[in-house]
């Protein structure tokens, strides 16, 4: 049987699968290229694609030169003439399959070997940038006095090409004794001659192998800085006496089996150069391993607090160096647990609002008020900030609304809705933080389709650049063309746009479309007529995404929140520059330290990367992307930061000066969540300035849980307070700590960072990022968080509403015994008049259908052991520092809780008792818009005796809207309190 013709067929089609690769990588970099040009950052991607290129050529020109070269000279030294022993003649034939194939291989081996020895080095092309660009910490370290700057920018790369010169040298090796093995050069032991060229050349190599192995036993000297033992990280004593030591004699024993090498070519054997090998093995066990054991077994460990504690005062200096705690405000707080102190009432008018409205638990509620179709989205947790509102900075919980395709109907999904109708969200969403509707639901600030902001000015609202933009959109028309993106609801119809921005890669070549459409696997993209002249494309569009290409060189917060700035929806990312390298600082894994209760069970906000270990970070950039046209803007935020400072070298003009930042943007700073993270599990044990307490571990503290949720760390809040020392309320971070291992958890210390950085354009206010640390006794009496969520639900406190009989106990355990879902709000912590207040909403969810939303339906409040609840924050308060609390309908005064000796007879008359009721009621208005709960405790009081007189003038009265007396009706005031 014949078979046909098919040799040319195998090479054709290898031929067109290496052209459609290469056409698919092209229109990848040239789709990319025009990407950066649309944000104007052309110059990242060719400084980091020629890095990356350079680097790799000079890799494979390096290691694939040293392995072609071993093959030549190998092969052009093998001997002439070669006995025929039994396995000569196996070997030879090998020579004989190889040698047709030996001309190609002697070129396409080093190629492919370098290429793998180059994509090692190529793909560190940071740690290069940075040794290129290295600038001095201006500090140095304790041990070795060298700048920071050597062991965060010099020693990384220096260790990366000692290990990439290593691996091509081993290659090299590796393929030089291949060769001069199958060509008959080199003989097992007593089965033939070696050749004086074989020693020659396997010499010069061992050589290089033994000198780079010296060059990375001396480096490794230097890595000892960042060796974690378990109490802190760093030198130590024995690393100090016996390890560094120890490596530097490897380091000359080293070098001199290099010489041994060389040596063997002069001496024919290799009897030396392998007792050389040998005895470094064995002097790496002793010197290496056994002798630093003994030192620290022997001398440290009987005296170790001793022999340790200037290591230790060396690591606790460079750790709260490094994370940025060594300007912590801190302070002893002995905290008082009596709510009847005079001194509570007097501080409390430092608390500006109490955020009851839990962005944890509301999106729900934002969804069902503020999403009329199905495909608008709102985060699962919302965001906090502040917004000035008639003159006044105010608390706010915000979010986006978003576009999200997964809520469109499966009939409705194909490629005109996905990419060219459905492109865009719209508007932003934001309800008072410290007030509740009357059915307990948020206050909207902001709200429906209308783009005002909170003070009425009109800002752009399309969202096409989101957290839920992660496909991407074809958008934009001619003119003429009638507007086809859905823009918004608009009564019993829908609003179209058409996308008029500046943002994306314009696609008007027929190229462009062809490079997107192989870019995207998507033919549609080059055929379909709702692609045109006007189009642009919009990918990569989540602001994570954006700034991460930008800024390649940063470690980002795991949650952007949107803001109105200047008439634009812009979001604000959080941007770190970060090292593992930073000299004697304790390592931390950036993803267990960021983990907490939201990012457990959030999809919007996420910790930082797990396995990440660094032991230095800086909040150094701040970043903005706009949400119309994706524009990112990178703002240096600590210009004094040597990464930062490396980093602006590299890429220049990538990040614009604090100067540069418009005052409306500094408004809506804030202090980092996943920073304060990360310094509260270091301050946690770092928070110990002497050595000795260090070493005992005595005082070590913890993060504690979170009370509302299972197995994982309670985050951190952002609230409107003045701690103690500061002059005014700033928004600021807080988080609290607790022993570890303690039988009961008791609060131990409070920590606030602050978040204002002002609003003046180009200059952030001194006070911003000012950490302060309130540490209370270990005597404490002052429960921490879980012990006083136990005492909520264990109490029997009656509430401040008169007409709710149940207990708190009993409440909870009537709501969540009713089908609905129960849910525990933040457990707020705020420090007030010399202790620590607490305050916790309660929201009830009757179904999680649709319609369904939770609401605040009591808020809780605990000073020591005084707990104080109702339907209101103030109620709850009241129910804490004294008072009556009043709840009442706009009509409808309800009777005092708080019965009271009635006047007698003709001590007053019914018109005076209004009156004294109206100005009891005043006066405690005005005593809670100061925050003064003494002084609202004790008009309540008068108004609740003013009702008791009223009550026995007119029987009956107090559940009237109107009495009569004297010539006619009077009406009742309608005290109320809000929430």
């Amino acid at each position: 049987m014949r078979r046909g013709p098919s040799g040319p067929l195998v090479p054709v089609l290898l031929g067109v699968v290496v052209l459609l690769a290469a056409l698919s990588w092209g229109a990848s970099l040239w789709t990319d290229y025009l990407w950066f040009g649309s944000v104007g950052d052309t110059g990242v991607f060719t400084t980091r694609l020629t890095t990356q290129l350079g680097l790799f050529v000079l890799g494979v020109i390096v290691a694939g030169g040293l392995v072609w070269s071993s093959i030549v000279i190998a092969h052009r030294l093998r001997p002439l003439m070669v006995p025929m022993t039994p396995a000569e003649q196996v070997l030879d034939q090998y020579r004989r399959a190889i040698e047709p194939l030996r001309r190609p291989a002697t070129i396409v081996v080093p190629l492919a070997l370098g290429a793998l020895a180059a994509t090692t080095l190529s793909s560190r092309w940071q740690t290069f940038l940075l040794w290129r660009h290295a600038v001095p910490f201006g500090t140095k370290d304790a041990q070795f006095h060298l700048d920071d700057g050597f062991f965060v920018f010099t020693l990384p790369w220096l260790e990366t090409v000692v290990g990439f010169l290593t691996m091509a040298v081993v290659m090299a090796f590796l393929m030089a004794l291949f060769v001069h093995y199958v060509y008959g050069a080199i003989h097992l032991p007593g089965r033939g001659p070696t050749t004086r060229a074989v020693f020659a050349h396997l010499g010069v190599l061992g050589g290089l192998f033994f000198l780079l192995r010296a060059a990375s036993s001396w480096l490794s000297r230097y890595d000892v800085s960042f060796d974690d033992n378990g109490l802190f990280t760093g030198v130590r004593y024995v690393d100090d006496h016996a390890v560094l030591p120890a490596k530097a004699i490897l380091a000359v024993a080293a070098v001199i089996c290099a010489v041994l090498f060389l040596l063997s070519i002069r001496t024919q054997t290799w009897r030396l150069p392998l007792v050389a090998v040998a005895l470094l093995v064995v002097l790496s066990v002793v010197v290496g391993a056994i002798y630093p054991a003994v030192v620290q077994a022997v001398r440290v460990r009987p005296s170790e607090q001793s022999y340790e504690k200037p290591y230790i005062t060396r690591a606790i200096a460079a750790t709260r160096a490094a994370y940025g705690l060594d300007a912590v405000d801190s302070r002893v707080y002995n905290a008082t647990t009596d709510a009847t102190s005079p001194a509570v009432a007097a501080a409390a008018s430092n608390i500006p609002g109490i955020r009851i409205m839990d962005p944890n638990v509301l999106s729900p509620s934002f969804r069902q008020s503020e999403a009329p179709r199905s495909f608008y989205s709102f985060p699962d947790v919302l965001d906090a900030d502040r917004y000035t509102v008639s003159g006044k900075v105010t608390d706010v919980i915000v979010a986006a609304r978003e576009l999200s395709l997964a809520g469109l109907p499966d009939a409705q999904r194909n490629w005109i809705n996905d990419h060219t109708v459905y492109t865009h969200g719209y508007g932003v969403v934001a309800a008072y933080a410290d007030k509740r509707g009357a059915k307990g639901d948020p206050v909207p600030l902001m709200t429906g389709f209308t783009p005002t902001d909170p003070n009425g000015k009109p800002y752009q609202p399309q969202i096409y650049f989101g957290e839920e933009s992660t496909q991407y959109s074809i958008v934009g028309a001619p003119k003429s063309a009638a507007p086809h993106e859905f823009d918004f609801p608009s009564g019993s119809g829908e609003a179209t746009t058409t996308y008029a921005g500046s943002g994306g890669v314009p696609m008007g070549s027929l190229l462009r479309r062809l490079a997107y459409a192989l870019k995207y696997r998507e033919p549609k993209i080059l055929l379909s007529n709702a692609v045109n002249g006007d189009s642009r494309m919009l990918d990569n569009r989540t602001p994570q995404e954006r700034v991460q290409k930008v800024a390649p060189w940063l470690t980002l917060d795991g949650n952007a929140y949107p803001a109105i700035v200047g008439g634009r929806v812009q979001w604000i990312i959080d941007g770190y520059t970060t090292t593992s390298t930073y000299p004697n600082s304790k390592l931390v894994d950036l993803g267990e330290a960021t983990s907490d209760s939201v990012t457990a069970t959030s999809s919007a906000v996420a910790g930082l990367p797990t396995g990440l270990q660094v032991n230095y970070i800086r909040n150094s950039v701040k970043a903005t992307v706009d949400a119309y046209d994706g524009t990112v803007r990178l703002y240096a935020w600590d210009a004094k930061d040597p990464l930062l400072k490396a980093w602006s070298a590299a890429f220049p003009g990538t990040v614009q000066p604090l100067s540069a930042m418009p005052g409306d943007l500094l408004a809506h700073v804030r202090y980092p969540q996943d920073l304060l993270k990360v310094q509260r599990e270091v301050l946690a044990r770092y928070h110990i300035t002497d050595p000795g307490a260090f070493y005992n571990g005595s005082d070590v503290w913890a993060v504690p849980k979170d009370p509302t949720s299972e197995n994982s760390y309670q985050p951190p809040y952002y609230l409107s307070i003045a701690m103690p020392g500061q002059a005014a309320p700033a928004f600021t971070l807080t988080t609290t700590f607790i022993p570890t291992g303690g039988s009961r958890e008791i609060l131990r210390g409070f920590l606030g960072a602050d978040g204002d950085a002002g609003s003046t354009p180009g200059t952030r206010d001194p006070g911003y990022g000012v950490l302060r640390l309130l540490t209370l006794p270990s005597a404490s009496n002052v429960n921490g968080p879980g012990q006083v969520e136990n005492a909520i639900e264990s109490s029997t406190a009656a509430s401040q509403n008169p007409d709710q009989r149940l207990d708190l106990r009993s409440f909870i355990n009537q709501n969540r015994g009713s089908g609905a879902t129960f849910t525990f709000g933040n457990l707020l912590t705020l420090p007030v008049g010399g202790g620590l207040l607490y305050v916790q909403p309660l929201y009830v969810q009757q179904s999680k259908e649709a319609g369904s939303k939770p609401v605040n339906v009591a808020t809780v409040a605990v000073f020591g052991d005084k707990i104080g609840w109702g339907d209101t924050l103030d109620q709850a308060l009241a129910g804490v520092f004294g008072g009556s609390a009043q709840t009442t309908t706009p009509t409808t005064p309800t009777t005092p809780t708080t019965p009271t000796t009635p006047t007698k007879p003709g001590d007053t008359s019914i018109a005076d008792a209004v009156r004294r009721a109206q100005t009891a009621y005043d006066q405690g208005q005005a005593a809670l818009k100061t925050g003064d709960f003494a002084a609202y405790g004790q008009a309540q009081d008068r108004l609740a005796q003013a009702l008791a007189d009223l009550e026995r003038l007119v029987p009956g009265s107090t559940s009237s809207s109107s009495a009569t007396g004297g010539a006619g009706a009077t009406t009742l005031p309608t005290p109320s309190i809000s929430g």
